[in-house]
């Protein structure tokens, strides 16, 4: 269902255990046919136990955001036009804003915003107004180092310069905190400070750590030498930098439901949240969906991005009774018919896929058509073909693609130069190595010195294209090529300009 100008829809918010409501104030016509068109969607100041009648709805007034830096300011922003599943129309009346909107988002978090202004309403009225008050123009200082009043982020060399943690009073508007030397005195310290809402904390100084008494919303944690974390109620976002070495025990309100975690590489061992509500994995090389639904069976939200990797019983999601949300990429080893029916997914509302293979992105598309048409927020991208995959599923220079400084044609012209080195190791014979490998080097290093030219390699793609070179030779080692690696880097070495 497309909405319309003036529509006023209702949904339920797991946040607030409460029904919210929003208006669609604009629609922003599709520049394709392929394309969906853009609703602007307006935040309403409401929540209810139930659905509004039409004549609550007609009393309805927008959202004044008044948390952190909003300023009385709308949460109002262009979406999908697609209404999501759960939304229910209640009325249309004409636009309760009509001002112009130049702010873009992904999905409908209808009641997001007012559970983000009544936890600010419930926080220390004198953190908050110190936090209005905060100025730009004022700087304080901290150890060595000086800072803006209104500094909102503090890392590890700010604390490790400090004689007194109280020194941190000096920055009322102090939101994030990094560190990789967390103490007890640190931690007691920061659930002292009601405004502090994300804590990275990589150490493994404190086996346990206890946070219930914070007001975090968001934990990046590095769990080495972690055992039980304790989450406060109002954390939404855990995202785990490794792999847990042994079981880590989460415990959160009501098992996790109104928590995303992010993990990396594979599913993390963990005891607790049983009930998760969104997880997200990311570097995936290889997954077992079977041992994900069985692991969490509550999920609403799950995203899996690739390494690339490869995925099994993919059949298994349509046991995920509450999904809404299904994002992928990079993920292949998969076929339409591994993937669920439309009908074994009720309530999914997004499906988000790119770079999948094509046969499988031809039959999601087919078998999702007429959900789509109902509503699904869906986006099948990049298919790729089976020659794609032999060519550059292993390509080390595959996600120069989409680098902000590297253009296409470049990332192309790298993974060719990979290509080409893979090529000319075939036409190794014994007494030629060294020489055949000389000229390889010699061709390599000649299209990234023309690359150079633009001014596109920085550190980063430097150590790649070093690493690359240092991994194409292990491999030939391991087949039992004999060769003068040193000479060959040191050739290398001399040809460069980047």
């Amino acid at each position: 269902m497309l909405a319309k100008v003036g529509d006023i829809y209702s949904v339920f918010s797991p946040l607030l255990q409460q029904y919210v409501a929003c208006q669609v104030t604009h629609i922003k016509l599709a520049s394709s046919p392929r394309d969906t068109p853009l609703a602007a969607v307006l935040e309403l100041d409401w929540s209810g136990d139930a659905l509004p009648t039409a004549a609550e709805a007609a009393a309805m007034q927008p959202l004044l955001c008044d948390y952190y830096f909003w300023n009385k300011k709308y949460d109002h922003l262009y979406l999908t036009a697609n209404v999501p599943t759960g939304h229910v129309l209640i009325t249309n009346i004409a636009p309760l804003v009509e001002r112009e909107v130049n702010t873009y988002g992904s999905t409908w978090n209808v009641g997001d915003s007012l559970a983000r202004h009544r936890r600010w309403q419930q926080l220390d009225p004198v953190a908050r107004e110190r936090f209005k008050s905060a100025s730009d123009e004022v700087e304080v200082a901290l150890g060595a180092h000086g800072m803006r009043q209104t500094s909102t982020r503090v890392t590890d060399d700010i604390l490790q310069s400090l004689g007194s943690l109280d020194e941190l009073d000096q920055l009322p508007c102090m939101m994030t905190v990094e560190t990789r030397h967390g103490t007890p005195e640190l931690l007691a310290y920061l659930l002292r400070r009601p405004l502090v809402h994300e804590l990275h904390w990589h150490s493994d100084s404190m086996p346990e750590l206890d946070l219930r008494s914070s007001n975090l919303t968001r934990l990046v944690l590095d769990p080495q030498g972690i055992t039980n974390v304790k989450l406060n109620d109002s954390l939404d976002f855990l995202s785990l930098t490794s792999l847990p070495t042994a079981a880590l025990q989460v415990e959160a309100a009501d098992a996790g439901r109104l928590l995303t975690l992010q993990s990396v590489r594979a599913l993390p061992k963990l005891t607790g949240l049983n009930r998760l509500d969104g997880l997200s994995l990311t570097g995936v090389e290889t997954l077992d969906v079977e041992q994900v639904v069985q692991r969490f069976p509550a999920l609403t939200q799950l995203r899996l991005w690739g390494k690339p990797g490869t995925v099994s019983n993919l059949g298994a999601l349509a046991r995920l009774e509450h999904l809404q949300m299904l994002s992928t990429y990079d993920m292949f080893g998969f076929d339409g018919n591994d993937f669920p029916k439309a009908e074994q997914l009720p309530h999914l509302s997004s499906l988000w896929m790119s770079s999948l293979p094509a046969e499988a992105a031809k039959a999601i598309k087919a078998g999702y058509k007429k959900a789509a048409a109902l509503g699904l927020d869906m986006s099948i991208r990049q298919p790729r073909k089976p020659e794609w995959l032999a060519e550059n599923l292993l390509n080390p220079f595959r996600d120069w693609d989409g680098r902000e400084q590297i253009s296409a044609a470049n990332a192309k012209k790298a993974a060719q130069a990979y290509k080409a080195m893979l090529a000319a190791t075939r036409s190794i014979d014994g007494p030629n190595t060294q020489a055949v490998l000389e000229a390889m080097v010699r061709d390599y290093v000649a299209v990234f010195n023309k690359m150079e030219r633009s001014g596109i390699i920085e550190t980063v793609e430097r150590e790649e294209i070093f690493c690359v070179l240092v991994d194409l030779f292990r491999q030939l080692r391991e087949q039992g090529l004999q060769f003068d690696e040193a000479a060959l880097l040191d050739l290398m070495d001399s040809l460069r300009d980047f």
